[in-house]
């Protein structure tokens, strides 16, 4: 395991499935690939479920939900770091200056807070 996934199991372990570092949001995840639509979920525990309508072949499901987070949150593909998990269901992504949030973060953070 590398340091960054030490560091970033860390910061799961802190009860929340996502949270700030500086102008980064951390995500933790629990993906669901092969679903019907791209879709973000209810959390479970400390994890948030994101649908990806995406086979799990080669990581493709984890480039695909990449693509979709992308857009929900107004960057680019290349903003966000998947720091693990990119061939398993569990993950944790890293997503620079988000421009925007979904509900289910924005309403969770503003509970942190």
């Amino acid at each position: 395991m590398s340091p960054a996934e030490k560091a970033s199991r860390k910061k799961s372990a802190t009860g929340s499935f996502c949270a700030w570092d500086g102008d980064t949001l951390v995500l933790n995840i629990l993906g669901t690939p092969n679903a019907k639509q791209d879709a973000i979920g209810k959390p479970k525990g400390h994890q948030l479920r994101i649908s990806a309508a995406a086979a799990p072949v080669a990581g493709r499901a984890t480039d695909h939900m990449v693509r979709f987070l992308a857009k929900e949150f107004g960057v680019t593909s290349n903003d966000i770091e998947v720091v693990f998990g990119r061939y398993d269901i569990n993950k944790q992504m890293r997503i620079k200056s988000p421009k925007s949030l979904p509900a289910v973060i924005s309403k969770h953070l503003s509970k942190q807070e």
